[in-house]
């Protein structure tokens, strides 16, 4: 689908961090606006597991309406960030269709699509969540760190019928860019896309629009359940 790295500037400017022993296993994250993958790189080294690989993609650079048209990584255009605001759907689908060519891109080297794990913070998170329940594999689970569900109105229509995927939301109370309240919306709506019991939902007290050691080492967890050592 997407040919050898070179070839596929995703892929080509990531951050990868290796495994320590043979890899049987990935975790693909995706950043926030504005970040790149060397912002979450170090955060997963600490808390790597020897036989996984976890490639941490930076977004292109475009300009974001939410930003008054600044130029930034930005997985797609930022209208705004309630529930109702407008939203980049052909955006959203084609930086889905690019973190899925990473999916396909993997498993032609040996990682098959159940043995990887989506993730990412805030606009990445919502990425992931996206691409995960649009995507005709069943990765193995999701990561959705302080965000929401993008174009949320178009599921669970839009879903790919993968009912049984495992995913962990994790959200600040004293968030202010993107409300707990709407971690709670997407996750009831999660609820509705696959089974409800596949939905773990946790919150932060103190926690603003970040990660707390208490979080990743929930994330921590949540990998060792679902990419086991085989």
């Amino acid at each position: 689908m997407c040919g050898n790295n070179m070839s596929f500037p995703l892929l080509t400017e990531a951050v990868t961090v290796s495994g320590l022993e043979k890899e049987t296993a990935a975790v693909i994250f995706l950043h926030g606006l504005g970040d790149t993958g060397h912002g979450w790189a170090d955060t997963l080294t600490a808390i790597r597991l020897p036989h996984v690989k976890y490639i941490c993609p930076s977004a292109p650079r475009i300009p974001v309406t939410l930003n008054m048209k600044m130029t930034m990584p930005a997985w797609f255009d930022l209208m705004g960030l309630s529930p109702e605001s407008q939203e980049d759907e052909s955006g959203i689908k084609k930086a889905a269709d690019d973190i899925k060519a990473i999916i396909e891109h993997e498993a032609k080297n040996g990682i098959p699509p159940h043995r990887i794990i989506l993730g990412g913070f805030s606009q990445g998170g919502a990425l992931s969540l996206y691409t995960a329940l649009t995507c005709q594999h069943q990765v193995a689970g999701v990561v959705a760190l302080s965000c929401w569900l993008p174009l949320h109105k178009s599921f669970p229509s839009a879903s790919s019928g993968n009912k049984n995927i495992p995913i962990l939301q994790c959200h600040g109370e004293m968030d202010t860019m993107i409300p707990v309240q709407f971690g709670a919306m997407t996750a009831a709506k999660l609820r509705y896309i696959v089974n409800p019991q596949m939905i773990t939902f946790k919150t932060y007290p103190s926690l603003i629009h970040s990660s707390c050691p208490q979080e990743i080492e929930a994330v921590k967890e949540f990998i060792e359940k679902y990419l086991p050592r085989i």
